[in-house]
């Protein structure tokens, strides 16, 4: 007999709330996000609180699927735009996702025209945003509520970890105060969704640390979560790092195990962005596996139902 899903928002056998389920129902259909680069760099790059950016990213900073900074935003997502519709067809509706590096990070003059331009694409439902908690400018926040007045509008934050220990490791160059404060500047303006980016795997963290910075999360109730693996790019610090034997790449099962857990102790109504992360063939150092994503999310699902766990479950 087939096990009836606990979860209540699903309309599958997954055990969390996807983001393709959350925007069907928010705006009738599949939406697809196209990734956005328009050139800015990271308080952690550019010696503003630190040099060479987190040790994970490559030089287009977690840009590598963007059709690249030197096409408009228009451009870009024409681009982006065609891919999509080859994927999952013509009935799909667009989310702009301003992607590369810290998107808040430049005066609201350069960002502003940006943001207009994506918000006013063909088909464009909502805009999301990628950012740092310390690069929310209280005039881009004015600016980008008002926005969310025309279209939806996410704001990403990237914590990866609440441990500081671990965040000195990456170079995040922004504390966990930090991070907190941002996110509640940010919620002071209730009509922006507020999302925020974890890594499991991260260097010197064991199952009870990351299931920890899930707990943290959990405690600021966002919108959004998205929990990417930490796979190795070559080129980047984290390659050396991997080399070097200071990072040790999770095996698949470790990461479906935590994954699972994490699941289990965030608010039930919080949407999980993602579950696994992307890297293109040809600049994955390690893990190997984490190229079979279906594989992965299969792997989670079953976990799941196995264990008779859902998301939120363990929340309070």
């Amino acid at each position: 007999m087939k096990k009836q899903n606990p979860y209540p928002y699903s309309d599958s056998n997954k055990r969390y709330q996807t983001y393709d389920y959350y925007v069907k129902r928010r705006f009738g259909k599949k939406c697809a996000k196209l990734p956005l680069d328009i050139g800015l760099s990271c308080p952690n790059i550019d010696g503003t609180k630190g040099f060479g950016g987190c040790v994970y990213c490559s030089d287009r900073g977690s840009g590598d699927f963007t059709a690249g900074k030197t096409l408009s935003v228009t451009e870009q997502l024409d681009l982006q735009k065609q891919t999509m519709i080859r994927k999952w067809g013509e009935d799909i509706f667009f989310i702009p996702y301003f992607q590369a590096h810290t998107n808040t990070y430049a005066p609201l003059s350069y960002l502003r025209p940006r943001f207009e331009e994506a918000a006013a694409y063909g088909g464009a439902v909502s805009v999301s945003i990628a950012t740092r908690a310390d690069a929310l400018e209280p005039e881009t926040l004015e600016y980008l509520s008002e926005l969310s007045e025309r279209i939806p509008v996410t704001v990403e934050l990237g914590l990866q970890t609440a441990s500081d220990r671990t965040a000195k490791i990456i170079n995040r160059c922004m504390t966990t105060e930090e991070f907190v404060k941002g996110f509640e500047l940010l919620g002071k303006y209730g009509n922006i969704r507020r999302g925020v980016h974890i890594i499991n795997g991260l260097p010197g963290e064991d199952e009870e640390q990351m299931i920890n910075t899930a707990k943290f999360v959990a405690s600021l109730h966002p919108d959004e979560v998205k929990i990417h693996l930490l796979y190795i790019l070559t080129g980047t610090k984290a390659e050396k790092m991997y080399r070097d034997g200071v990072i040790k790449p999770m095996e698949e099962d470790e990461f479906i195990a935590v994954t699972v857990k994490q699941l289990t102790y965030l608010p039930p109504d919080t949407v999980i962005g993602r579950l696994t992360g992307d890297a293109s063939a040809d600049r994955l150092a390690a893990p190997l596996w984490s190229r079979r994503k279906v594989c992965v999310l299969n792997g989670i699902d079953k976990k799941m139902a196995s264990d008779g766990l859902y998301q939120g479950k363990e929340y309070e």
